[in-house]
């Protein structure tokens, strides 16, 4: 039934102008044009993330949105310090910490959070 229907990644957010400067100012997300009020949607490559004001903002303890940027990973990463995001530090079996990288062999993986606390996560696939 849903196999052949996109699916949105949805983030709650506390505050969404200071939202909207983090996603669009620091991640280089573009809105998406028509939203109103308490909701924003962007185009994350061909994906949609919609941001949305909830008092249950940063309460998911997994991550909430991955971005798999393949080879950029270093490059991602660098560009997000840059931009004031500090990059999240688990212990994980089988992880090596390179960096701000696990590193688990081929797969490659950074952890960071937005503004409310959601977990994001870059990845080299």
């Amino acid at each position: 039934m849903l196999a052949k229907k996109d699916a949105i990644a949805t983030v709650a957010v506390t505050d969404l102008a200071k939202a909207k400067a983090f996603y669009e100012n620091t991640l280089g997300l573009e809105p998406v044009e028509g939203d109103e009020g308490s909701v924003q949607s962007y185009r994350a490559g061909s994906s949609t993330l919609l941001v949305y004001e909830s008092s249950y903002a940063g309460t998911n303890k997994a991550t909430a949105v991955t971005w798999p940027v393949g080879d950029d990973l270093d490059a991602v990463i660098r560009d997000l310090k840059a931009k004031g995001v500090t990059f999240e530090h688990y212990d994980m079996p089988g992880a090596k910490h390179d960096g701000d990288v696990h590193d688990f062999g081929k797969l490659r993986v950074a952890w960071f959070k937005d503004p409310d606390g959601n977990i994001f996560n870059l990845g080299n696939f």
